[in-house]
């Protein structure tokens, strides 16, 4: 298959005949005076597992439990395989949801959580028997069906919720922050089993979420959300490398920002004077500004070497400081760096090499010289 095809086919997003899934036309939701959701437009893909990300009160949890039907929107349409959900009950839509508590019941065993909502539905009993089974044996808990609740690890039981969910053979489901309950850990491997679960069965994932690795581990796209609006859709990439705005920039990982104006824009490059920086900013992208124009130049940690040697023969995109602490982390060292000026500037350094007698080969006080490469930074105008 030609590159250029199987991107499309990867990303549906990209192709200009792809029916959405999941339709979010103009959708508002006010509680009396106060807007939770803003007129918002959406389209969601067949087999995507898309993340709703934001901060607490952005509106994420209210889009979902709109597209669940537990929420009637104030005005616009939701639309999911071509049908309008405006007069289709919460248990009529093709969908299914996993609460954040898992909600499980107590008093039944894992076998009868799983089967719960099939047993409502009036499905055959041998037919129930069956689907249960290859549910419990696809999130491995074939071995914990007569279990109750309680005897199961907060990762087991997040498993059952999902083997819930999915039983009912859902065209979506959704999902409210379905990892918080867990340790870091086995946050880490849930994410794993939970995209491999999703590829299995090609269900459309919705995922809610304020945990941005969480977001950008699973998600073919994400929605950046803020006070009830999307302020950036994209995929983790485009949202973590090429951020459109500074409240994007700061909220998806760690980001050092200065303030400038543009000095120089060609068709390849741009230059920017910023008081807060030692040197000019060369960035090796064009873009459509005017000399003059105040803007904000964003270097991610990872992107910068600190160095005790000054830059040979350059004066665009350096710095100079002083180390004021060190965070050890294993694989990573984190240098807070005090420029001149005061500013402080965050440096991530991968520890390749075992540091001599417990030392790093920069230390505190050290006097240190940042520098990046010209297509690192990122130049945002709001």
């Amino acid at each position: 298959m030609p590159a250029e095809n199987q991107e499309i086919q990867d990303q549906p997003w990209l192709d200009p005949d792809a029916e959405p899934f999941i339709q979010i036309k103009g959708v508002t939701k006010q509680f009396g005076d106060f807007v939770a959701v803003s007129s918002v437009d959406l389209e969601i893909f067949k087999g995507e597992l898309f993340c709703l990300l934001g901060g607490s009160g952005c509106g994420k949890s209210t889009l979902l439990r709109m597209l669940a039907g537990f929420e009637t929107p104030t005005a616009g349409s939701i639309f999911i395989d071509g049908v309008e959900m405006g007069e289709v009950p919460p248990y009529e839509r093709p969908v299914n949801m996993m609460f954040q508590s898992y909600a499980l019941f107590p008093h039944m065993d894992v076998e009868k959580n799983v089967a719960y909502g099939l047993k409502r539905d009036g499905i055959d009993k041998e037919e129930i028997r069956l689907r249960v089974a290859e549910m419990l044996e696809m999130v491995e808990l074939t071995d914990f069906r007569k279990r109750k609740p309680h005897q199961l690890s907060g990762g087991q039981r997040q498993r059952v919720a999902l083997a819930r969910a999915l039983v009912k053979q859902p065209k979506v489901l959704l999902l409210d922050e379905p990892l918080a309950a867990l340790d870091k850990r086995l946050r880490e491997r849930t994410q794993f089993e939970l995209m491999n679960i999703q590829d299995r069965l090609g269900v459309t994932f919705v995922v809610v979420t304020h945990d941005q690795e969480e977001a950008m581990t699973l998600s073919t796209r994400i929605a950046v959300m803020d006070v009830g609006k999307f302020v950036q859709i994209g995929t983790p990439t485009e949202i973590y490398e090429y951020p459109d705005n500074r409240m994007v920039a700061d909220f998806i990982g760690s980001i050092n920002m200065f303030e400038g104006r543009v000095t120089e824009n060609g068709a390849d490059h741009i230059r920017v004077r910023s008081a807060e920086a030692d040197s000019e900013f060369f960035i090796d992208r064009g873009l459509s500004i005017k000399e003059g124009t105040k803007v904000w130049v964003a270097v991610r940690p990872e992107k910068i070497r600190v160095s005790k040697s000054s830059p040979d023969n350059t004066d665009e995109n350096w710095l100079r400081g002083k180390v004021e602490e060190i965070g050890y982390l294993g694989s990573l060292s984190t240098y807070r760096v005090r420029l001149e000026n005061g500013k402080i500037v965050d440096v991530t350094v991968s520890n390749q090499i075992r540091p001599k007698d417990g030392r790093h080969v920069v230390y505190w006080e050290d006097e240190v010289y940042l520098n990046w490469d010209a297509g690192s930074p990122v130049v945002l105008t709001k």
